[in-house]
């Protein structure tokens, strides 16, 4: 197993290739992983080996499958995998600027191209990048259980003019076996009364044409059952989209998950007191989600800058010392 970076009781950071440090992973060590990876063509991070600056959407999609397949193995058997990607145009336009100009701190990936472009994609295309993924990993053994849209209550302008807004991103639930470890009634949502009431009358109307499609022989899914909300501890059960506002991290200068979101992943995914992975641990909010809800932590990171971040913000302990990193 390789050296960590930082460990104490409830947090483990490992410096490196998330890939290589994975390997050095026992198996069935991990309850649940719970990640972001860098997005394809999107941000440079100025680190040696980062992914995301893949020449083309299927190398990416290859090391994505690759690194998932050790995750896979790591992965206790009851375990789930909740994966947040975003998506990419191709302007078709070559190399980007390089930076930003209202942050120069953060720089976009360079997409380098001949004029022609390339073999892949039209220009203005959406790469469709998120679906591409979860098929490919999907191919390769994992049960792709659900699709959750992350709805964003604020997002960052978008210039275009001639497309809709971008102002959602997906987040996959993948399993390792058939039957896994789901806790519902830990992300149960609060039910609106006028639209139960509507949802109840649809269910009435709709097992009412059911029930008389069964008698009579016209067409209708008699199977269907079960849109009745079932009766629960509070609310209702989660549902496949999920309103949550982006949140800034004030020291960093990349984007962030959610606190909110990273925690509804772990309390639905990871039992109590079990093990939360990241492979891209950055400014370490699945960590702060994990440790806050009783369960251990085990983050990935290419950049010591970003464990160090985590270790001072999230992962705070009196009388820690980074001023010359930690060994």
């Amino acid at each position: 197993m390789a050296e960590p970076y930082y460990e104490d009781e409830s947090v483990t950071l490992h410096h490196g290739d998330s890939l290589e440090i994975l390997r050095s992973l026992p198996d069935q060590s991990i309850d649940c992983c719970v990640t972001s990876p860098p997005y394809f063509g999107l941000r440079d991070y100025g680190t040696e080996g980062q992914y995301g600056l893949e020449a083309s959407p299927a190398e990416y999609v290859e090391t994505m499958r690759a690194l998932f397949a050790e995750v896979r193995r790591v992965l206790a058997d009851d375990g789930t995998l909740w994966l947040n990607i975003g998506d990419s145009y191709y302007s078709g336009r070559g190399a980007s600027t390089g930076v930003d100009a209202k942050n120069p701190a953060r720089r976009f990936g360079v997409r380098s191209v001949d004029k022609g472009g390339v073999d892949w994609a039209k220009p203005k295309n959406l790469l469709g990048i998120p679906w591409r993924t979860a098929f490919a990993l999907q191919d390769d053994g994992w049960t792709l259980r659900a699709e959750v849209i992350w709805a964003k209550r604020n997002c960052l302008p978008d210039p275009a003019a001639d497309r809709p807004a971008r102002a959602h991103e997906q987040v996959f639930l993948f399993s390792k076996k058939r039957t896994y470890w789901y806790d519902a009634d830990a992300i149960r949502e609060d039910s609106d009364p006028e639209q139960e009431a509507h949802n109840q009358r649809y269910a009435r109307e709709y097992e009412g044409h059911t029930a008389r499609a069964a008698t009579t022989g016209q067409p209708g899914n008699v199977n269907n059952v079960g849109i009745h909300s079932r009766p629960g501890k509070g609310g209702r059960p989660a549902r496949s989209v999920w309103s949550i506002s982006a949140q800034p991290f004030a020291e960093a200068h990349f984007a962030v998950m959610p606190a909110e979101m990273a925690e509804r992943c772990v309390l639905a995914g990871c039992k109590p007191g079990g093990v939360v992975l990241d492979p891209f641990s950055g400014s370490g909010t699945t960590g702060f989600a994990a440790t806050k809800h009783g369960r251990k932590y085990v983050g990935i990171d290419l950049s010591a800058d970003y464990l160090d971040l985590s270790l001072r913000t999230r992962f705070a302990q009196p009388g820690l010392d980074l001023s010359g990193g930690v060994a």
